[in-house]
């Protein structure tokens, strides 16, 4: 009788592990387990953020393209062209030369040609006023606006302001795409911001970058220098572009670049819109830029300036010349005095004076603390109009107007 159950109990048992190892070949999902081992196998051995499932190992990648579609309709290519010659071919004193091809060559590469620039512009009212950078349209016989719907249009220059690179554009067409203006004071460093113009003619172009710094100025690029820097890629061609933020809103009008190739190094400047919309209205209401002067030659003080004076000031700007007969000298500011603050607000260098100056209306009296020979004292400074810079040799360009406040 036990032999007969022991037989039994072997052929069952042959029998199930001959069905085990079916299922676990053809079926292996039936042998998975759900229940309190399977849980405890499943959990890690100690407390772990993971992923949930379906994501990936990175945050979502946010898309930009509502920014760009808002704002590139607004941003124009420019092309800026002025009459001009070529040289004659040097191979025309070659009698062979003549001889098989006479003076025809010759006088056709002496027949006028344009000489073109190229850049880019913001429509910034739906009455046709374009912002664009002054250097783009400087000297130029002609200006034709490329919109990016495909128009075509001519434009005349309103006004220009060379201290600050912009200039302000018109054009008569209608229904026209117009950028909405960005805040300053809500931009911050780190900021996603968007560049778009025509690098290069290739073509209406969006790229992206950060706000890698605010405030950049002692840059030798302007007179007037606020900078937003950006890493977005700006090359030649993207001048009076757009820098706009993940909104489509207009941050600053893009403007120069550090490169030692002439592409882009990921070292970016654009004016900011603060700046861009005060000489906008300033240009649509007068014709041009209206900035406070007092007519002095200042320097910053530095340590070395400091020590060799014996100052016990270590900041502020000191006076190395005054203009005879201006408004700094006929309020009784001579050199060597150290100027350090205008209304109140302090002056740490030669660009905050210059800044603060500018900004007053002229006509009006200002509050000018100073030191004099360690001893410190107020005058009050009638303020006069800032006259306008020299004109620059053409060969000369790039050379910057430092004349101080």
């Amino acid at each position: 009788m036990l032999r007969r159950f022991w037989l039994f109990f072997a052929q069952a048992v042959t029998v199930l592990l001959a069905l085990m190892f079916i299922i676990a070949t053809l079926k292996p999902q039936w042998l998975q387990r759900q229940g309190q081992f399977g849980k405890q196998l499943s959990e890690p051995i100690v407390a772990l953020r993971e992923v949930a499932p379906g994501i990936g190992s990175g945050p979502a990648q946010a898309s930009y393209a509502d920014a760009a579609q808002k704002a590139s309709p607004a941003v124009v290519n420019v092309f800026s062209s002025k009459d001009g010659s070529l040289p004659p071919d040097p191979r025309a004193k070659d009698p062979l030369f003549r001889y098989f091809f006479g003076d025809k060559n010759n006088n056709r590469r002496q027949q006028e040609q344009p000489a073109s620039n190229l850049g880019s512009g913001v429509i910034v009212s739906s009455e046709g006023y374009i912002l664009t950078n002054q250097h783009v349209v400087d000297g130029a016989d002609q200006i034709e606006i490329a919109l990016a719907d495909g128009r075509t249009t001519t434009a005349k220059v309103i006004g220009v302001d060379p201290e600050t690179d912009l200039a302000v554009l018109k054009v008569n067409l209608t229904n026209l795409p117009t950028i909405t203006l960005g805040r300053m004071d809500q931009t911050r460093v780190g900021d996603v911001v968007l560049a778009i113009g025509n690098p290069f003619g290739v073509g209406q172009t969006v790229t992206m970058g950060i706000v890698s710094a605010l405030g950049r100025n002692h840059l030798g690029i302007n007179t007037f220098e606020n900078f937003i820097q950006t890493d977005a890629a700006i090359n030649p061609g993207n001048s009076g572009g757009a820098l706009v933020d993940v909104n489509g809103n207009l941050l600053g009008i893009n403007t120069a670049i550090y490169s030692r190739s002439g592409g882009s190094l990921g070292i970016g400047f654009a004016i900011p819109v603060s700046t861009a919309r005060s000489v906008l209205e300033s240009i649509i209401t007068t014709g041009s830029v209206t900035r406070g002067w007092i007519g002095v030659e200042p320097q910053d003080v530095t340590p070395e300036i400091a020590e060799s004076f014996g100052l016990d000031q270590k900041s502020g700007a000191i006076v190395a010349g005054v203009l005879k007969n201006g408004p700094a000298d006929r309020a009784g500011i001579k050199p060597g005095d150290i100027l350090v603050s205008v209304d109140g607000q302090d002056i740490t260098d030669t660009t905050r004076l210059l800044n603060l100056i500018a900004q007053i209306k002229p006509g009006t009296n200002a509050k000018i603390h100073l030191v004099r020979k360690n001893h410190e004292m107020d005058l009050d400074v009638m303020i006069g109009k800032r006259p306008p810079p020299p004109k620059q040799p053409a060969d000369d360009s790039d050379d910057q107007n430092d004349d101080g406040g």
